[in-house]
């Protein structure tokens, strides 16, 4: 293997362990809920889910699951706004 490459293999390594580093701007992902695979995406500062909850409440389990997830990743208020221990 090239000394370069396995230079950034570890830097990687080091980067991932510092999820700080890492702001997520736009984002889609599938959430596989126990009823149903839902669409959660982040784009323009909002969080939006395909699930009827969502569209009623602005949130949902599904949403905040990535929010957790990715705590640390997120710009500050796009966080989850409350914890449940």
């Amino acid at each position: 293997m090239q000394s370069s490459l396995i230079g950034k293999i570890e830097k990687a390594r080091q980067y991932a362990q510092q999820p700080d580093r890492v702001t997520i701007i736009d984002l889609v992902c599938e959430v596989r809920g126990d009823n149903g695979t839902h669409t959660v995406s982040l784009r323009d500062g909002a969080w939006t889910c395909d699930c009827h909850f969502h569209a009623d409440y602005g949130t949902c389990s599904h949403s905040m699951t990535l929010q957790r997830l990715l705590d640390q990743m997120l710009p500050s208020e796009l966080r989850p706004a409350f914890s449940v221990a």
